[in-house]
């Protein structure tokens, strides 16, 4: 744990006032400057601490999650049973316009329930892969030669032409293994906290020039991507293997074939351990004869594309109802693991701070809003169609090409169409890096937001969140309220074995979460969109984009 900067909440002494004045300071060049003058409800975060850390239900709701519902797919049956569960720990907890808000149609839901691979022969041994998602299954097992075949360009087909009937593909080379120099689990410490403090200035850059460079790579990978995919079904390829993208038998595995009805879905796509793959390269290359049966049970659920669901809740404001303070996770997950740290850890915690409001007894002025995103995973969609829909968006492209690119790489189109309550939202608050401890916030250079988050944070600097950053960080729902111009913010966590053995594998279980960081993170999220729905000004904006 971090020594908190200046006074702890252990060391206040005016806890019994309504509204203590708490004075903050920001270190610059060694100094303590007095930034500004934020009111924080002592008593409110009082009250939410005892229901935090004495009266918790936060991991009944992460277990539930992950251990009886699973891996939440979008579409999939089992992110209908999740979208259904947290809508009923909604109105159990007595919360408001409780409700699913469909997005446009998402596509295709799939599930799987069984995969094993092995290699046949001498010597009879189980290989450990798991199927991508959207991807067909076997329909029971199937028997093949298994043939190494590396497609880096569209040039690369023609030379496995009419090799491919009944084999089984083994897709790219061998990995050399790199032995790890630093510990699996991480947290943070005073250096690395202090680090975040630094903030680098951006390169100058043709920004037309730099988007169409990456139009094009991407256009060129999902050309060769479709290409490939429709060679394999032509030519009768049984199915394929690519190596997972970690090492240590962690098989990490996201999607495969497509989602949406009427496009080709391909052939049985799986990834499989390093440890497992390299083996199989190199009796290949050795010109041994390699024989696998695999067998894969997945299936579409829909025969026609489905919209996706948002579930949503709130507790109204006293007396400013139409003014909107939310928070948010995303409840969708990849397939392999049970969505834990990704991010059942997030929707538990988000799940949490308004049970904790409502059992505090909070009355904010301001409607504060939770929204449980799907469609993260495949980039932001639930979160940035619900932004589009009831704050704003940017007109949407006319030409097909653009039409067809993520929404970050698509070229401008026009000055934001703002509905009628932009005006009235203030801020969102997002958790999506893991189940780690809170260490502060990314203030998004949103300069005007730090002092009030630093008031935020101070009573909680005996838990150890005390750091506000200037700096942006990304690829989490709260960058579809910042494109468009609306505060939306996401915390500083301890990485823990995140970006190790987490990350959208297998591993993306119950066990690699922290019990006491979620308590920490739930109060701390309870706080800060109490307060937000009761500063008497609105909170703070960057210039609009």
């Amino acid at each position: 744990m971090i020594e908190p900067k200046g006074q702890g909440c252990g060391v206040l002494t005016w806890s019994g006032l309504k509204w203590g004045v708490l004075a903050v300071a920001l270190a610059v060049g060694g100094n303590a400057v007095a930034q500004q003058r934020e009111p924080v409800d002592l008593d409110m975060v009082g009250k939410i601490r005892q229901q935090a850390f004495h009266k918790s239900q936060v991991m009944d709701t992460f277990s539930y999650l992950t251990e009886r519902i699973g891996p939440r797919l979008t579409n999939s049956p089992a992110m209908g049973r999740a979208n259904a569960w947290t809508r009923g720990k909604f109105s159990e907890w007595k919360l408001d316009n409780v409700h699913d808000e469909a997005f446009d149609e998402f596509g295709r839901g799939w599930e799987f329930t069984s995969a094993s691979v092995e290699m046949l022969g001498d010597r009879v041994q189980p290989l450990h892969a798991l199927p991508k998602a959207w991807t067909p299954g076997t329909n029971g097992p199937v028997e093949g030669d298994l043939l190494q075949v590396d497609i880096k360009k569209p040039e690369d087909i023609e030379k496995y032409r009419g090799k491919l009937r009944g084999k089984i593909l083994l897709l790219g080379e061998a990995r050399e293994y790199k032995r790890g120099t630093d510990a699996d689990s991480h947290r943070h410490d005073a250096t690395s906290l202090e680090g975040l403090q630094e903030f680098t200035l951006p390169k100058d850059k043709d920004v037309a020039a730099d988007r169409a460079k990456r139009v094009k790579e991407y256009q060129e990978k999902q050309a060769l991507a479709a290409k490939v995919n429709a060679f394999f079904v032509e030519e009768g390829a049984l199915a394929s293997i690519s190596i997972s993208s970690w090492d240590n038998g962690i098989i990490r595995v996201a999607g495969g074939g497509s989602r949406k009805a009427g496009e080709a879905v391909g052939i049985p796509e799986l990834a499989m351990i390093a440890e497992h793959f390299n083996p199989l390269v190199r009796a290949l290359e050795a010109k041994q004869s390699v024989r696998l049966r695999v067998d894969v049970a997945a299936r579409f659920t829909d025969e026609a594309d489905q919209p996706g669901y948002n579930t949503l809740a709130e507790i109204r404001g006293s007396s400013r109802p139409d003014e909107v303070v939310m928070i948010g996770a995303h409840l969708d997950s990849w397939h392999s693991g049970t969505g834990a740290a990704d991010n059942a850890a997030g929707v538990a915690v988000m799940m949490e701070a308004m049970r904790i409001l409502k059992a505090s007894g909070a009355k904010p002025k301001r409607t504060i809003r939770v929204a449980l995103w799907s469609g993260e995973e495949q980039g932001l969609i639930g979160s940035q169609a619900y932004v589009a829909k009831h704050f704003g968006r940017f007109p949407e492209p006319t030409d097909p090409a653009q039409k067809a690119l993520p929404a970050s790489l698509r070229e401008p189109t026009g000055a934001l169409q703002k509905t009628r309550d932009y005006g009235k939202f203030q801020v969102y608050f997002n958790m999506d890096n893991g189940s780690g401890r809170f260490r502060g916030i990314y203030a998004q250079e949103n300069l005007a937001a730090m002092p009030i988050f630093e008031a935020w944070l101070a009573p909680f600097h005996d838990v150890g969140a005390t750091t506000v950053a200037t700096r942006n960080t990304g690829s989490t729902d709260h960058i579809s309220f910042d494109r468009i111009g609306l505060p939306g913010f996401q915390f500083i966590q301890d990485k823990l074995d995140y970006f190790s053995n987490v990350h959208h594998s297998h591993l993306d279980t119950w066990d690699h979460a922290e019990p006491e960081d979620l308590k920490q993170a739930a109060a701390i999220v309870a706080s800060f969109a109490y307060h937000a729905a009761m500063r008497e000004q609105p909170f703070p904006r960057k210039p609009e984009p």
